[in-house]
């Protein structure tokens, strides 16, 4: 009976908590209470981001991924401060110091660094000056000086003098009651409030080079003598800043004004201006400068780089997104080369469905110029393979074999510059060791090329998001954020798009919805072993799949060319029914439904509203049979860089050059204009209008004209602009002429903002 009422009491307190986390993140999200605790409960079932986010709509109140991900991290974070709040209270209780009152106030703590400051004066600690002090018999004597009021000083410290104790004279007596007095300041949570206030609107960001080392350090020269306020430093700056600091190139500081922060101290501790007052100010300034300014800068440089971190991470996974969704070329056969001039270059042929037909090796370049053979080579490997494009990877003689491939004289094939940042890491990788066992690196590189030209999602994905190249500061960030970050990001994607799961790779088919690398593989073997799956009911027969994995991933795997057309769509099974009766009461087939757009119009949605199916996802489901399986991102557009500009030291200042967006930073954009380096364009050269976040005019992969401003060839450096009235007007980021694949809005930007409501 006993541990009945236990368990029935832990069930009530259970169920409060996540009442008041319903009730907390409803008013700081301004999301319904009711749509916040079913959207917790589908998480907590197991449900993924953007299954929720697609096929629970009714549940969520049609939540989109940005306020489901929000959701899921503050439910997340207030159960781990709940947890901390259960281990403080436990361990006050074994200290024999929990009150009424501050067990109220550990309950009623907002956020950690609250709680850890209510905790501070009570946590377990090794010997300090304090310590020793009390153990002297000296806390008494604290106590009263503290207090300040009306106490002959003399006489008082007289009776605190003890050889045995150690305390012989006056002085050390005082001295002993001042660093009581220290640390009971330093660990006042007032106090401690106040002071971090201070540090964080008034604190300055100094760094120095370190004595000996300007040399060594010349990559970090802008900050050998650097100072500005805390409060406007960007992140990439304070992210270089720490960078120097780790590698022992720069001293960094973060200090307010003293005089400030003391004044404040002693605005919450000194009464008057009587002998104990003096000495309460003698240890406010000790307590200050030994105790409370180190505890605080360092708290306050932990809590600069989480910010910059933040930051650093939604740029990067903004960039991200925009790299995985650039536009396929799409089911065509590729002839893909990897340039090199000492090596040649080498040549890969895949089919459409990115198969490796041929390859070999072709030197059209010096030192081994072998031009008629290198053209006789592509030219008959065009026709044996029909060949409908080429992809040639921009690194080290890439413009080369570019002109070279165009001069061949091939009519109504493309020749496609393909970005291969990451390229020579796959080919090293596990999973390309997989793919291709008896093939070498340069092999496998070349098709990486090609298959990127076809779905660049589809093969980006087989890379570790951080070897892309489309990131700053990735290797300094909080790496288990950024990879949370950025899987969450390559999970929206997949699903965005949908996957077919006949072609899909193991390693794509890990990031739809439900599955995760042991199903991923699963569903490989089977198909391997009884072929192509038939239709979306198949998958249950594979090992391990269960009906929730089914619920979870079914409608983001596409099967096309199944008897069923809905299972070339992102309608779910789950829904299949509605869709038949749909076309029975119309008197047709589900087919003629997706192909007669007359018979679509006659659709009345209200008739088919349930009490689990409402009119949001029956209207995504009409959506759906107007175009089936359709895929979200924009269509391929050719591209070609200047001719005849094909290194640093053919610029001149004043070019107008056309580029390919490659990354984006707070401070600005670079660009690829086919010279080997990317220029950059700072955020004051890319509009003519006033702007500060270079993601506002642009997008990764994007199409730009841009004008030289400078070039230092020694430091490899380009300065660009787009502020020209002559560049073309779409200079800025495209809207989705499709429906847009995400969420709408910039979904990084947005969650921050979300984040930012109950982030301090």
């Amino acid at each position: 009976m006993l541990n009945k009422r236990i368990f029935y009491f832990c069930f009530l307190i259970r169920e409060t908590l996540e009442n008041n986390y319903n009730s907390k993140i409803a008013k700081e999200l301004n999301i319904a209470q009711k749509n916040i605790e079913s959207t917790i409960e589908l998480l907590d079932s197991g449900a993924t981001v953007p299954f929720i986010s697609r096929y629970r709509k009714e549940m969520t109140g049609s939540l989109d991924e940005v306020q489901i991900t929000a959701i899921r991290d503050r439910v997340a974070q207030l159960r781990e401060l709940d947890k901390r709040k259960e281990s403080i209270l436990k361990s006050m209780k074994e200290l024999e110091k929990l009150t009424d009152v501050l067990e109220k106030k550990i309950n009623n703590a907002e956020t950690l660094t609250e709680l850890e400051d209510i905790y501070l004066p009570y946590k377990p600690k090794r010997k300090t000056k304090a310590t020793i002090a009390k153990e002297k018999g000296l806390e008494p004597l604290a106590d009263l000086i503290f207090l300040q009021d009306k106490l002959n000083l003399e006489t008082e410290v007289e009776k605190y003098l003890s050889a045995e104790k150690g305390v012989t004279t006056a002085e050390e007596a005082l001295a002993g009651a001042r660093d009581i007095i220290a640390e009971k300041i330093s660990e006042n949570q007032e106090v401690r409030a106040g002071v971090r206030e201070i540090f964080l609107k008034k604190g300055t960001l100094k760094t120095k080079v370190f004595p000996g080392k300007e040399l060594e350090a010349q990559k970090f020269q802008d900050y050998f003598e650097w100072e500005e306020p805390l409060s406007k430093a960007p992140s990439h700056r304070l992210l270089a800043m720490r960078r120097g600091e780790k590698e022992m190139f720069l001293m960094m500081d973060i200090l307010p004004p003293e005089e400030d922060t003391l004044d404040y101290i002693e605005s919450k501790t000194v009464k008057g201006n009587s002998d104990l007052s003096q000495q309460v100010k003698l240890a406010v300034k000790d307590s200050y400068k030994r105790l409370l300014r180190p505890s605080m800068e360092t708290e306050i440089r932990m809590s600069s780089k989480q910010k910059a971190d933040l930051e650093a991470i939604h740029v990067f996974a903004d960039n991200l997104r925009q790299l995985l969704l650039a536009a396929p070329l799409g089911q065509k056969n590729v002839m893909a080369l990897d340039p090199g001039f000492k090596s040649g270059c080498k040549l890969v042929c895949l089919d459409s469905q990115g198969k490796l037909l041929h390859y070999t090796a072709i030197f059209p370049h010096e030192p081994q110029r072998q031009t008629r053979e290198s053209s006789s080579t592509i030219e008959h490997l065009v026709k044996e393979y029909n060949i409908q494009a080429f992809a040639i990877g921009n690194g080290t003689a890439g413009r080369e074999t570019e002109t070279f491939v165009k001069n061949i004289g091939l009519q109504n094939i493309p020749v496609v510059m393909v970005n291969e940042s990451g390229a020579s890491i796959y080919s090293a990788s596990d999973v390309a060791r997989e793919e291709f066992p008896d093939k070498d690196v340069t092999v496998r590189g070349a098709v990486s090329i090609g298959r990127r030209l076809m779905d660049p999602l589809a093969e980006l994905v087989k890379l570790d998001p951080k070897s892309i190249g489309v990131g700053q500061y990735q290797h300094d960030v909080d790496q288990n954020l950024l990879k949370q970050s950025l899987d969450d990001v390559v999970i929206s994607c997949v699903n965005a798009v949908g996957v077919e799961v006949n072609t899909a790779s193991k390693q794509i088919l890990t990031y739809v919805s439900g599955l995760g690398p042991q199903l991923a593989q699963n569903i490989v073997e089977y198909r391997d072993s009884n072929g192509p799956f038939k239709n979306r009911e198949a998958l249950k027969k594979v090992a391990r799949m269960g009906d929730k994995a089914y619920e979870q991933a079914a409608g983001f795997l596409r099967i096309y060319k199944a008897e069923n057309p809905l299972d070339s769509s992102a309608v779910h099974p789950e829904t299949y029914p509605i869709v038949e009766k749909m076309a029975k009461d119309l008197g047709c087939s589900v087919d003629d439904l997706t192909k007669k757009s007359e018979l679509r119009k006659q659709i009345d949605l209200k008739k088919y509203v349930t009490e689990k199916i409402g009119l949001p996802t029956l209207t995504d489901i009409l959506k759906e049979l107007d175009k089936p399986g359709r895929d979200p991102r924009e269509g391929f557009e050719l591209f070609e860089f200047a001719e005849g500009i094909n290194k640093i030291s053919d610029l001149k200042p004043g070019m107008k050059l056309p580029g390919i967006i490659t990354n984006i930073t707070k401070f600005g954009a670079f660009v690829d204009i086919g010279v080997h380096q990317d220029g950059l364009i700072h955020v004051s050269h890319l509009s003519n209008k006033f702007i500060t976040d270079a993601s506002e005019v642009v997008k990764v992969s994007q199409k730009v004209q841009v004008t030289v401003l400078e070039i230092d060839v020694a430091r490899k450096r380009i300065s660009l602009s787009m502020k020209d009235e002559n560049i073309q007007k779409s200079s800025g980021p495209k809207k989705d002429k499709k429906e847009t694949p995400v969420v709408e809005g910039d979904m990084q930007a947005k969650l921050s903002m979300l984040m930012g409501k109950f982030k301090k």
